[in-house]
Formats: structure tokens, sequence, C-alpha cells
């Protein structure tokens, strides 16, 4: 029997890899998976990391290169592209939904790039468990550098948001 993949899955394989910091969003969900190309049973594989010096690029690269290896593919490339940067304008809708059903208050859509202060800016951030919009900001870096965390001033509940890049 022939186990090797067919024409085309390789962008449904690499569209199922977890992120590392976020593992319930995919790559895909983040925006990070830009594009995946075959050619002739090799398969390239762009990414985007959140930031240049993004803590787990390695760890992205070795998921998809496994994912892609485990389903057959023998000859498998991980570029990174670090232009156009990454913007949390990426997160689909699917992202951001799946990061409010797991208590993560998703960033808010920026028309544009965001604007590079030495204060950061008063953002309103809606409690991702009672959508109260009275929250504040308890550090600006929570697990990762990309959240900060906040506790909602009326469940009082803490919780991480995907700031806004």
């Amino acid at each position: 029997m022939d186990n090797s993949p067919t024409c085309g899955q390789a962008r449904a394989i690499a569209e199922r890899v977890l992120d590392p910091e976020l593992p319930v969003l995919t790559l895909a969900d983040l925006g990070v998976l830009r594009d995946v190309r075959e050619d002739g049973g090799r398969v390239t594989v762009t990414i985007t990391p959140t930031y240049s010096g993004c803590p787990a690029l390695d760890e992205m690269r070795a998921d998809l290169h496994r994912a892609l290896r485990d389903a057959g593919y023998e000859r498998v490339e991980i570029r990174t592209a670090l232009t156009p940067t990454w913007t949390t304008d990426w997160i689909s809708a699917d992202g951001r939904r799946k990061l409010a059903e797991h208590g993560i208050a998703p960033p808010q859509h920026k028309a544009g790039p965001v604007t590079l202060n030495l204060t950061p800016p008063v953002t309103r951030v809606r409690c991702p468990r009672c959508g109260s919009a009275r929250t504040t900001e308890l550090s600006r870096f929570s697990s990762t550098a990309c959240k900060a965390l906040r506790r909602c001033e009326d469940c009082s509940e803490p919780f991480e948001h995907v700031k806004e890049i």
C-alpha cells in the first residue's frame, strides 16, 4: 500500500499545526503560516513570526517539519519571512473566537500600522468571561511577550490579552 501523500495535502497538514505558546490556535489561525508550496515532492512552508525574537520560532519550524514528514513528505523546507511584519490583524476570525472561548481576550482590529510610543496605549479590553469593559492591566507582559495580564473589575477574574501589534 502506498502511504505517500497526494498533491495538495501539505497545506491542510500545515494548517493543523498548533502554536506552541497558544495551543488553542493553529499557526494558520494565528496568521503565522504564510505560504505552503508543493513542487515535485518537495514542500516549502513560509512562516512569519509574531516578532523577530519570538522564542517559539524554532519549535514552530520543528512542529511543521515533523507533521509534514510524518505525513510522508520527505523533502521539507521551512522558511522564515520577516517582511511584511506580522500583525495581530492576521489572526483569523476563528482564531479570535478560540482565544475568547479559552479566556484570552483577542486583540482589537487596527486599521493600518500601530503607532509605537514610549508609553503603552490606553486600551479598552473586554473581559472574555463576563464581557465587561471595566478591566485593568496588571502587567504589560504575561506568559509570553505577545500577551498582557489583566483583571476584570466586575467579575474579579484575571485574564490574558493578546496585545495589538
